[in-house]
């Protein structure tokens, strides 16, 4: 059994900083913000916040410590990885088995996979989120890479036409879902669709900005923020003819089964069942 927490989060972008979307900053509200440091362990909690996915690395790790300072925690240190060799210098090494959380923040999340994946720091990481109370959270494109079957790009307008799509291999933490981020807010239903369709034997999560899970013991999803959460489930396909199509063309499936989270939902992944919420916070009841 898993015994740590992963934390997939939608992403949300400041756009009081630049108007170029190249500049934006990704961030995470207070709300979800506050509810990573307190899985992490609380105030005292040592955070290390991976900006190697970002255009703007410093800027975006300055934005993490005045967020994580204002909930009360000063242990926040940024680093910036830029490739397989930096990922394992020592000094970082002793990061990744000390922190109390790892967090992947947003931008290009095939930086993330080429400089990351497959090192001594990864697999620390997979390591210890596997045996030890470890949290790892990541937004928007660190979100995206926790897949083992990683969407790296493709256009929402182009999407749901085989190979339109583009995959890649992820940080397999873990492996059963493929995460899709500011799921809601760029129409990206197609996009993540036709990824179920290449991967029928995974689960699509799609995360609205503003909106994340918190997944415990790889098997337990809980839905935070203030946004939806879309999960499809092709576990009962009656038809998915994408094998058997040419590339460009538009793909069929049939009985893709779809379920719409909100914030206090669960997901379970291993019986694929949805728990909605229909008590309060204080008092949780589910159906």
């Amino acid at each position: 059994m898993i015994k740590g927490t992963l934390i997939p989060i939608g992403g949300n972008e400041d756009k009081g900083y630049h108007n170029h979307k190249r500049f934006r900053l990704e961030y995470i509200s207070q709300g979800i913000l506050a509810r990573v440091l307190a899985e992490s362990g609380g105030k005292d909690s040592k955070i290390l916040v991976i900006t190697t996915a970002s255009g703007i690395p410093e800027e975006v790790g300055e934005k993490y410590i005045k967020a994580f300072q204002k909930l009360g925690c000063d242990c926040v240190e940024p680093l910036y990885i830029g490739s397989k060799a930096e990922a394992d210098y020592d000094k970082n090494l002793e990061k990744a088995r000390t922190v109390d959380c790892v967090l992947f923040s947003g931008g290009n999340q095939s930086k993330i996979t080429t400089h990351i994946r497959n090192t001594e720091f990864h697999k620390i990481i997979l390591d210890r989120y596997i045996n030890e109370e470890f949290v790892v959270a990541g937004t928007s494109a660190g979100a995206m890479c926790m897949s083992a079957e990683m969407i790296s790009g493709g256009s929402s307008k182009e999407s749901f036409i085989k190979a339109s799509t583009k995959m890649r291999k992820g940080m397999s933490l873990l492996p059963e879902i493929i995460f899709d981020t500011h799921f809601i807010q760029r129409g990206r239903f197609g996009r993540l669709s036709e990824a179920v369709a290449r991967f029928p034997q995974l689960v699509g999560i799609g995360l609205a900005e503003d909106t994340g899970m918190v997944i415990k013991n790889g098997n337990e999803c809980e839905t935070i923020g203030s946004g939806m959460v879309i999960v499809f489930d092709p576990g009962e396909l009656t038809h998915n003819n994408y094998k058997n199509l040419k590339e460009g063309t538009p793909v069929t499936m049939r009985k893709l089964i779809t379920h719409i989270l909100s914030h206090g939902d669960r997901y379970l992944i291993a019986g694929r069942q949805v728990e909605v919420l229909v008590g309060t916070q204080n008092a949780p009841q589910y159906i």
